[in-house]
């Protein structure tokens, strides 16, 4: 959330303004009295357009402030409740720049795109005058040095008389984007405040949830009241798991099996009511037992689930390890599987995978042999 970001602004030097982060109407007026003079008070979600929602407002006495976090907290911004707000001194920009460094994935290589004429409709101006939105290729292994970072404020064409304290905050939000590991570092706007001082008036901040072993610290940013309670628990038993909204639960072993499984069953639940998959999970190459009860078990606890469909192909992971998996998840879970499901196995020991799910005979399995007949069953099935 923007209070989180600034925070790792301020960690790496990046001139920005806290504020306070507060959960009551009560607690913004205490904070905007703190504070003294005019405040804004700022929903807090993860999502952009906040303004253009009403979720930002500027108070002018600690009244006001009462008065707009109270219609602001509990409001929903793209589909997001807002449950806290950050009030702020308010410091109205001369003027409005955006600045940000991403992961470009369509490249393979980090990018930096700014622009002059910055501010809420950054996308419009993309559209209309492409030119003042500048990309510009950073090379990872150089990274931005003072020398790159001269380059992108001179291409940019930030003011001559801030050009040194651009170069200078260039360099942070680099340090930001490396030493956190994120995908993604934006301030919007970047703001050119009176007596040319420049701001970080907002901030956003993806991490790279691969390097979490690297940044026990980034724990903190995560409010685990807000997340969705199985994401939430899937995560705690190391599974790789997004809730959707369907009624058949995927498990599959590797990303892009389980990827072309929700096509696969979204293709086959059109003829079955428009059953729809119900999450991505992938629970990668040591599918033993244990795992599978673990996939299972946050499946079977999704009310929306109606039947599960487990797609495997062995391959350093055999199927009848996979099998015995399955036997040992259910064995496990005893009268907490209550939802049927199909089972289809290829690959490596395969034979010997079906074997051992024949003679389990277990009322709630159901196995297919083709991936296509597998997604058609268990769309049947959670249509009924």
């Amino acid at each position: 959330m923007e209070y989180q970001a600034k925070e790792l602004f301020a960690k790496h030097g990046v001139a920005t303004t806290l504020g306070k982060v507060v959960e009551t109407a009560e607690a913004a007026r205490a904070a905007a009295e703190e504070l003294g003079g005019v405040t804004v008070v700022k929903a807090q979600v993860k999502a952009g357009g906040r303004g253009k929602a009403g979720g930002v407002k500027l108070a002018k006495t600690a009244d006001e402030a009462f008065q707009y976090a109270s219609d602001i907290l509990g409001m929903e911004i793209k589909g997001l409740t807002v449950n806290r707000v950050l009030v702020t001194p308010a410091t109205p920009p001369v003027e409005e720049y955006y600045f940000s460094f991403l992961l470009d994935r369509a490249n393979r290589s980090h990018l930096c795109i700014a622009s002059v004429e910055g501010g809420v409709e950054i996308e419009e101006v993309a559209k209309t005058n492409p030119e003042a939105v500048r990309q510009i290729r950073i090379d990872a292994i150089e990274g931005v040095t003072p020398e790159k970072a001269a380059a992108i404020v001179d291409e940019a064409k930030f003011p001559a008389e801030l050009r040194d304290q651009a170069i200078d905050m260039v360099q942070q939000l680099w340090k930001v984007y490396v030493e956190e590991d994120a995908t993604l570092v934006e301030v919007n706007p970047l703001a050119r405040l009176e007596g040319d001082k420049l701001e970080a008036l907002d901030g956003k901040v993806s991490l790279d949830e691969n390097a979490e072993f690297r940044h026990e610290d980034h724990a903190a940013f995560e409010i685990r009241e807000e997340a969705d309670p199985l994401e939430a628990k899937a995560k705690d038993k190391g599974l790789n798991y997004v809730k959707l909204d369907g009624a058949v639960g995927i498990i599959g072993n590797g990303a892009g099996l389980v990827m072309s499984t929700l096509d696969v069953v979204a293709y086959a639940g059109e003829k079955h009511g428009g059953v729809k998959p119900a999450n991505f999970l992938d629970i990668g190459g040591g599918a033993n037992a244990e795992v599978m009860a673990n996939g299972l078990d946050v499946i079977l606890n999704d009310d929306q689930v109606k039947s599960v469909f487990v797609n495997v192909f062995g391959g350093i992971t055999a199927c009848d390890e996979v099998a015995n998996g399955i036997k040992g998840a259910l064995e496990i879970l005893g009268d907490a599987a209550t939802k049927p499901l199909v089972v289809r196995l290829d690959g490596n020991n395969v034979e010997e995978g079906r074997r051992i799910l024949d003679e389990l005979d277990h009322p709630l399995v159901t196995q297919v042999d083709t991936m296509d007949g597998a997604a058609d069953k268990a769309a049947e099935l959670a249509n009924a």
